[in-house]
């Protein structure tokens, strides 16, 4: 089970949440999300843990605990859904990630056209607002 670690201070390490959580069971992994840019914590992070029970009274038990003196936050972690626009198969589609079909195909200001260059001509298909 997926369980999200908020309110983390910066100095945090995975090691440091790794040993909070396996008091209470199994831990899979630890992730600390960090900047891409300047590497720092972001003051969030994810512990997996296999078995749902042990998960889940980790949560009770971490939930407002102090870890490295601030009070974090423990959670059950919600599943990543796929962005919408961003690629892959839709229902009704050409299959090809950026498009293909009669909208033009192509990434925008690629050549091929594109859904924003008005491929389709004036007074055909959506409005343009």
């Amino acid at each position: 089970m997926n369980i999200y670690v908020g309110n983390l201070t910066l100095d945090t390490t995975e090691d440091d949440l790794r040993q909070a959580f396996e008091a209470c069971g199994d831990v899979a992994s630890v992730k600390i999300i960090r900047d891409g840019v300047t590497g720092e914590s972001r003051g969030f992070g994810f512990v997996e843990m296999p078995a749902e029970e042990q998960a889940k009274a980790a949560i009770e038990q971490m939930n407002e605990k102090e870890v490295k003196g601030n009070q974090i936050r423990a959670e059950a972690g919600r599943t990543k859904a796929a962005a919408p626009g961003m690629g892959g198969r839709r229902p009704g589609g050409s299959g090809r990630p950026y498009g293909g079909g009669r909208q033009g195909g192509g990434r925008p200001g690629s050549r091929g056209g594109g859904r924003d260059r008005g491929s389709r001509g004036p007074g055909r298909g959506r409005p343009r607002y």
